[in-house]
Formats: C-alpha cells, structure tokens, sequence
C-alpha cells in the first residue's frame, strides 16, 4: 500500500490540475472556435437536431427530447445548461440570425425566462440548415464521444460565417470573449472581395462592413473604436438607444423609445427611468409607461409642460442604460489556441475553412462521382451484349458465381459485375442506352468540374463565390443598427435635474440643516425647531438651483447643492451633520454660510484664523470631489488650539478690505487682494503681527468706507466707529491700538461686525444664550482708542459671544 503512496508538492498539483482544467474550458466550453463560430454545446445541439431530423423542414419537436438526446450523446453537463444554450439560439433579440426556431414561451427582453422544455417546441432554423448542408461528405473530422458510441463533428461544416454574424460572448479561464452581431450581408460581401483581393487593407474590407448591427438596433457612435476593434480585437463604442421627442397636447412633449442597446433588459430600463421620476433626480417626467406589444417596442416617456426634454434625455442617457458602452474583445479558438482576432483575421480564417471544406467535399464528390461512372460504362456496355449477360447470369449457380462469370468471359471489372447482377430483371430489359449515355457524359462534365475545383485556385473561389453569393441571396436583411461616426459628449443641464423652487434653508451653530417649502415656513409661526443651546447661522430664501459653503471652526467645509439638503417641515430640527459625514467632530461647529449662485461663476473664499494666519482659496478648488460622506479641508490648522475666525467669498476681488481685531485690542485693515491664493490643504500666510500670544477674534470684511464696525469688549463694553479710523496697511503688520487699556480694566475684544448706512439697531448674543438689542442712535460713534460704554452685564448675562445687525438677525 505504502509504495502507491507518492509525495508531490501541493503547488505542482494544483498547477498541473488547473492547467487541465484551463484548457478543458477553454478549448471545449466558453469561447467559439473560429471556423463555425460555435461554443462545443451549440455544436452539439445543432448536430444532434439535425441528425434527429429536426430540421425547418420537419414538425416541431418537444425541446426536452432534444436536450435528452444532446445530454445523453454528446454533451454529459446539466440539461438545464444545454436547454439555455438552445434558447439563446432561438431568441432574435440576442442573435442577429436565430439558429433555432423555438415555438412557445423561449424567453422575453424583459429578461423573462423561457418556459420549461417540456412545454416548448423545437427545430433548427432554415439558416441553421447552411451550417450542417456539407456534412456527411467528409469535410470535417468526426471523432469519437464522451463514451465512445457515436461520432460527433469537431467543427461544423458552415456556409454561413457565424462567429461575426451572431457574435459571441464567453468566459474562461484567464480568457474571455465579447464579440458583436454583424449584417449577413455585409459580411458576405467583405468576404467576396476578400477572395478577390487577398491582400486588401482593412480600410478596403470597411467599406463593406460599417460595424456591428446588433439585432436590437440602437445608434452606435464612435468610429475610432470600431477601427481599433477590428485591427487589434480590442476597441470601445458607445450604443445608445433610438428615441424620438414629439408633442402632445397642452403643450407637453414625450419621450419615445423605439430600440434599446444590445443586451439590455427593457424591464429594468423602465424601473430605473420611473425610480428617477419617483426620486425626483430629473424635474419634468410625469410617467413613464411600457407600450411595446407584438408590433414593436415602445417605451414612452411623458414630460410636464414647459419642460427641456432634450436636457432630459442627454440625463437619461448619462445615468440609464439608454446609453452603454461595449467593449470589443475579440477572442476565438483559432488552430487550438485562443487568439485575438482582427476583422481580416476572421474573415480570412472563415475563407481558408471554406476552401478546405469545399475540397473535401469535392474529393469525396469526385470519387462518388467515379465510382457511378465506372458502373455506368459497364452498364452501356452490358447492353451491348444483353443476351450473352443473361445467359451467362443464368447458367451461373449462384450470385458469387455469376459475378465470377461475368469478370472472366466479359472482362468486366468486380464493381461493374455486382451492379450487373444485383440489377432487377425489369431493369435489364428497360434500361435505356440513351439514358445511360446522358448519365455518363453528365458524369463525366461533373468530374471535370470537380477536377477542376480541386487543382485550379479560381474554379474553386468560383464556388466558394458562388455559394456565399446564394447564402447573401436567401438570408439578406436590411442593417438594423445606425453608425455615427463620432461619441456624442454628453453634458447634463443641471437645470433639468433640479425642480426650480424658491425654499428656506437654515443651518445652524451645532450642525443641524434642512430646508422646507416656503409654505411651511409661512405656516410655522417662525418656529425653526432648534434647540435653546442653539441658533441660526443661516436663515434665508434660497433657490434650490443655488449651493452652500458651510465653514466649521476646525478648518472644514461642507458643500451641498441646496436641492440636496433633507427637505422637512420648518418645525421640524432637521438633520444633523453627524448623521452623513463620518469625520465630523462632537467640538465642531458652523461658524459661516455662503450661498453661491452657480459654480462656474468663479471668485475665491478668505479664510482667517485665529493664530494669525489667512488665504484665498479659489471657488474651484474648495469644491470637493466627494462631498457626500466626509467634510472636506478648507485650510490647515497649525494647532489643536486653532480655529477659524471667519470665512467670507468675493465673486470679484476689488476694493475689499479685511479688518482683523485682536484680544488685546489691536486693529490692522489691509487688501484683500494682497492675499495670496492657494489650494484648499494649505494653512496659508500670516495675517497679523500677533505678540505677548494676542490672538484675532474677529475678522470683518469691508466693501466701502461708509461702513462703520462695532466692536464688543469681553467686559461688556460696546463702541462703534467709521472704519476709515483704522487706516489701510499692510498684510502681517502690528496693527494700531482700537481701545485704551487702563490699569484697572483690561479691555479685549470678545467680538465685532460690519454696519451699513442703513443699520440702526444690533443684537448682542452673550455666552449664556441671553439675547439684547441695542439701538445706535442711543449711542454716539466713538474714535479709534475710545472704549465705548458698558451695555451687558457680564456677571448677569455672560460675556458678549456674536453681535450683528438687527436686520439680519430678525432674517435668521
């Protein structure tokens, strides 16, 4: 027992096993073999019909007595894989030229599956019939099957070039094939000229054949990728489905869809078209209806008034299978081995087959044709001498005997004696010399013929000519798929994916968002829903064609289209932030919103922090490319201990000032346009000369030197004054003092805001969420170093936290 034992290493096993079974799979399974265009299974359900009889010619047979008999002869697998193959064939929708005629439920473009094959009924299809018309006449090798019974064909015979034809699609392993449908026509005519001219460029062979023609139809565009695919087996189009736009009444317009890009399920094409609708991804769809019947497909697409349906339909084919690309590649069992092959490879590998084929055929001819000869001159010559044969026949004892007397008394040879003798006595005295001697010269003009095609190179293309012109003939269709000969670049008209609505939107300090119809703002009594520990950073009308920047105190920003944001009633709290971005911090908050019209407008954000440093950061490069699930970095913070100030966007960069206020009572006003831009990971230059560790507060930004600041001291004092009091300078100066600091009060600025002409009241916030206004007509503007008046009670109330207008805070 022990010496049957052998040690191999598990890699040389599994290596060598694998191999096997690579092979097995590759050459006997998934990819079709160059000649027939025949995967092993399709071969063998095709031979097995047809040598059952089940031929286009014969009633239909029940499916499951044809898997039965390939399962039991040829092809030992599942029958449910063999009867899958056999519906395949059958369905127009997947094949340019059915191979099967299947009569019953054989599956649908809905992707419906076939009944079962007890139910349905089979035959081969005329056009099958070209691909097994020279069998028997031993033009391909026979060989032995899986249990050595019968004889099965290696490869098929075939007329017809199926491998281009019907296309093919296969994985194995290491391999894998995607071969489209081309025009029987087409093709034929390539081959022809391809006979004539053995030595054409491909350019040559296009002009016959345009590109694929998948049996659904579709637009095919990108002629690039077609020449690509068919000079190196590889190569990309782009199939997009037929459709028309056409009004209907009132004004609406619909969308109809005629053909669909190959292999794509009609089903699931509508279920994601109407998921849009229902979605509200695309503004305009008002149904969409399947009416496709025995007369045609027809997907309809209804639009609401006034709506772009161009624009939609570019979205549809963008986001649908409207539109899908297909990929050429190109691989065929060619001579054992699996190859890519280009266009002129496979036509001229189909040519070399037919040649082959037809001089097999011809010899096999020949000899048959020799054979009857040879029996025909001995007949004539029979005739010539009736009654000796006959009286020799008769004087003979037996068939063997008679033979025997015949080649000996008459010369005849064995061939020529056994026809004599197994003749019927009625047929030796009504046999015609006439007809005999037409028989033979007929004989004789067809083994000339066959001579010929077997020795002279132009009899024989004259055949092959001849037998691809009749096939053209017989099976000829009009194209169904149209080429363009370049990729349409499909841009979405974000208008169209977004209902143009007016909405409020608010965003708030601790990280809550939403927006609600204008109606339910109106309805709420202007109860935003938030809690008391909270408050507005942004409350306003929006469009929901419009986008945020939302900037946070750690350095981020959050960026969404305003028709993305959770649409709730204006009571309701909204969503949280935490609840989409994975990165958002518990002691993270919105320090600034901004609204911006559209994307492309341009303009840069400034950024300040408030360890002293500051940048412009185009709009371009804030947008994050995945928005979705994490904040993005909008500037780099030095420290844990750093934190953004405040943020602001300028469409144009002009006259704009910012003014930074330091704790310890320090104001610089400088340019904006003296900032650098930078890229959104950068931390940026220094803003302000900062000492004795002062830090900004608050960062303002001035338009026009009407404008006046109002700043509040963490002590309870408020003061305003013109800004035109803080002189221009220059970035990453000192600064100039804006209080004066007395030895027993210490005044540092807790924070600051813009005026305008027209404000005239403000509303101080303090950390203890106690709310106070003030009006600035109380209160006379005070200069430079000025120190203002005491108007919060810090010990009471808690120190001044935010103050701005009043005119905005009753917006928010």
């Amino acid at each position: 027992m022990a010496d049957r034992i052998t040690e191999l290493s598990l890699e040389a096993v599994m290596g060598e096993r694998f191999g096997r079974y690579s092979k097995y799979i590759i050459q006997e399974r998934a990819l079709p073999d160059i000649r027939d265009g025949l995967k092993p299974v399709q071969r063998r359900i095709l031979f097995a019909m047809n040598q059952d009889g089940n031929t286009y010619d014969h009633p239909y047979r029940k499916s499951a007595k044809s898997v039965g008999n390939v399962m039991g002869n040829f092809h030992p697998h599942g029958d449910s894989s063999i009867y899958e193959a056999m519906v395949r064939l059958s369905q127009n929708w997947k094949v340019r030229e059915p191979l099967i005629d299947m009569n019953g439920n054989n599956g649908s473009i809905d992707n419906d599956p076939a009944a079962a094959m007890r139910y349905t009924e089979a035959r081969l299809s005329k056009i099958a019939g070209e691909m097994m018309a020279d069998l028997g006449q031993d033009t391909v090798d026979m060989v032995l099957n899986f249990d050595d019974t019968t004889y099965e064909p290696t490869v098929l015979p075939s007329r017809i070039p199926s491998l281009l034809i019907n296309g093919a699609t296969g994985i194995s392993a290491g391999y894998a094939t995607e071969i489209p449908p081309h025009n029987l026509k087409e093709i034929n005519a390539a081959l022809i000229y391809l006979l004539d001219h053995p030595e054409a460029p491909q350019s040559a062979l296009m002009r016959y054949i345009k590109g694929p023609d998948f049996p659904t139809g579709g637009i095919i565009q990108g002629l690039d990728g077609i020449k690509k695919a068919y000079k190196t087996g590889r190569g990309k189009i782009v199939v997009r489905a037929k459709t028309a736009i056409s009004e209907l009444k009132g004004g609406k317009k619909k969308i109809e869809i005629t053909e669909l890009p190959y292999e794509v399920v009609k089903s699931n094409l509508v279920s994601k078209i109407d998921a849009i609708r229902l979605n509200k991804e695309v503004a305009g769809i008002s149904e969409v209806r399947d009416e496709s019947d025995r007369e045609g497909m027809s997907i309809v697409i209804e639009l609401n008034k006034d709506t772009n349906a161009n624009g939609i339909l570019t979205y549809l084919f963008k986001k649908t299978d409207l539109q899908i690309a297909y990929n050429f590649n190109m691989v065929a069992i060619h001579d054992q081995r699996p190859v890519h092959v280009s266009l002129k490879q496979a036509l001229e590998a189909f040519i070399a087959f037919r040649k082959e084929v037809v001089l097999k055929r011809s010899a096999y001819e020949l000899a048959k044709a020799q054979a009857r000869q040879h029996i025909v001159e001995g007949l004539i010559r029979m005739l010539s001498i009736l009654d000796e044969v006959v009286a020799t026949i008769r004087a003979s004892k037996n068939r063997k005997d008679a033979t025997q007397n015949l080649i000996a008394r008459f010369d005849f040879t064995q061939p020529q004696a056994e026809a004599i003798v197994t003749l019927q006595l009625y047929r030796l005295t009504n046999t015609d010399v006439t007809q005999l001697e037409e028989e033979f010269a007929a004989l004789t003009e067809k083994i000339n013929h066959l001579t010929e095609v077997m020795n002279e190179e132009m009899a024989l293309k004259a055949v092959i000519r001849d037998e691809i012109t009749a096939i053209t003939q017989k099976y000829q269709s009009a194209r169904r798929s149209q080429i363009e000969a370049e990729v349409e670049d499909l841009v979405i008209d974000k208008a169209v994916t977004i209902a143009e609505e007016d909405v409020q939107v608010l965003v708030s300090r601790n990280g809550y968002y939403k927006r609600a119809s204008i109606r339910s703002y109106k309805a709420s009594d202007k109860d935003n829903g938030l809690a008391d520990d909270d408050l507005p950073v942004f409350e306003g009308q929006l469009n929901t064609t419009q986008h945020l920047f939302m900037f946070t105190n750690k350095g981020s920003v959050i960026y969404r289209p305003v028709h993305e944001l959770p649409d709730s009633r204006w009571k309701d709290t909204g969503e949280h932030f935490s609840q989409e971005l994975s990165n958002w911090r518990t002691e993270e908050y919105v320090i600034k919103v901004v609204p911006i019209n559209t994307l492309e407008q341009g303009g840069a954000f400034t950024i300040v922090t408030n360890d002293g440093f500051i940048k412009q950061t185009t709009l371009s490069d804030m947008l994050p490319k995945a928005y979705k699930k994490k904040t993005s970095m909008a500037i780099k913070l030095k420290t844990d201990d750093s934190y953004v100030v405040n943020a602001d966007y300028f469409e144009t960069v002009g006259q704009q000032d910012v003014l930074l206020l330091s704790q310890h009572g320090v104001g610089l006003r400088f340019a904006v346009k003296s900032i650098p831009e930078i890229g959104a990971r950068t931390a940026g230059v220094k803003a302000m000369d900062l000492r004795n560790e002062d830090t900004i507060k608050a960062a303002v930004f001035v338009t026009n030197e009407a404008q006046r600041v109002a700043i509040m001291a963490d002590n309870g004092a408020f003061k305003y004054m013109p800004v035109s009091e803080i002189t221009r300078s220059k970035r990453a100066n000192k600064g100039l003092l804006i209080f004066t600091q007395k030895k027993t009060v210490a005044y540092h600025v807790a924070t600051a805001t813009i005026l305008n002409i027209e404000d005239t009241a403000l509303e101080i916030l303090t950390t203890r969420w106690q709310k106070q206004e003030l009006q600035l007509s109380d209160y006379k503007p005070s200069q430079r170093v000025g120190n203002g008046q005491y108007v919060v009670d810090v010990k009471k109330y808690g120190e001044p936290w935010r103050v701005q207008p009043l005119t905005i805070a009753k917006t928010k």
